[in-house]
């Protein structure tokens, strides 16, 4: 098989059928050549059934079963071990992320930023709907990382992101609860100083479904690495032996 330009990695998790309506929103809107990883825990999962139909006639796309740990941490890290393209994706299985914005993505990666982050927080950015405080902690938690240590997004609590795969291979991921990877990403991009960079998002709340998102077991989560931002500068070995002493 030829190497993908990107690999988009979808965590799920008993979304059934309703997984299809944003498979279809990505298979109409990506133009970059994707491999499409839909990441869940068990064989049984329900959204297995519905992606393997959907492969049929979408080839590129696929399910595979994390065997890291339950939950969306290990499914996301699980799927970036898997990826084969340089350019990895991670995006919701909810349909609440724009997926046009995808090849823009891709390309920020590609000319150099580890991390391009779909912000909804920056001018022309927007948030349609969802839990009021969640709401607010996630924007007060962007704005101020971006304000007082130029962490380079104002949305760095939002999964929707592409990542240099290298980099995340580099620095590795501590999660392993929650989708605390993205700001975790985006905190040990800013220690060591590699570029960051944004492009504003319309975020829509899901329509269907239960959100898994679990606010106040998560929190204390976000939080450590949202402190963790706010250091001086590392080498990639100072950092993976400063988290491997920290959060060992």
């Amino acid at each position: 098989m030829s190497t993908p330009r990107v690999s988009i990695v979808i965590p799920a998790y008993n979304e059934g059928d309703a997984i299809v309506p944003g498979l279809d929103r990505i298979a109409e809107a990506v133009e970059a050549d994707a491999e499409v990883l839909v990441v869940v825990d068990s064989p049984d999962d329900t959204t297995v059934g519905p992606v393997t139909r959907y492969a049929v006639d979408h080839p590129e796309f696929r399910v595979v079963v994390n065997d890291l740990g339950r939950g969306p941490a290990h499914a996301i890290r699980y799927g970036i071990n898997a990826a084969r393209a340089r350019t990895v994706v991670v995006t919701m299985a909810d349909g609440c992320d724009d997926p046009r914005q995808i090849d823009d993505l891709v390309l920020l990666v590609e000319r150099g930023v580890v991390i391009a982050a779909a912000s909804r927080y920056m001018p022309g950015g927007q948030q349609v709907g969802g839990p009021r405080l969640k709401s607010f902690l996630s924007r007060t938690a962007g704005v101020t990382l971006q304000l007082f240590t130029n962490a380079g997004t104002r949305d760095a609590t939002n999964s929707f992101k592409a990542y240099d795969a290298e980099f995340v291979r580099m620095v590795g991921i501590d999660s392993r609860d929650g989708f605390e990877i993205g700001l975790e990403l985006t905190a040990k991009a800013r220690r060591l100083r590699l570029p960051v960079a944004e492009i504003p998002t319309i975020w829509l709340d899901r329509t269907y479904g239960q959100s898994n998102f679990q606010l106040r077991k998560w929190i204390p989560k976000y939080l450590r690495w949202y402190r963790f931002a706010f250091g001086g500068r590392l080498t990639p070995e100072q950092l993976v032996t400063k988290l491997q002493r920290k959060y060992a």
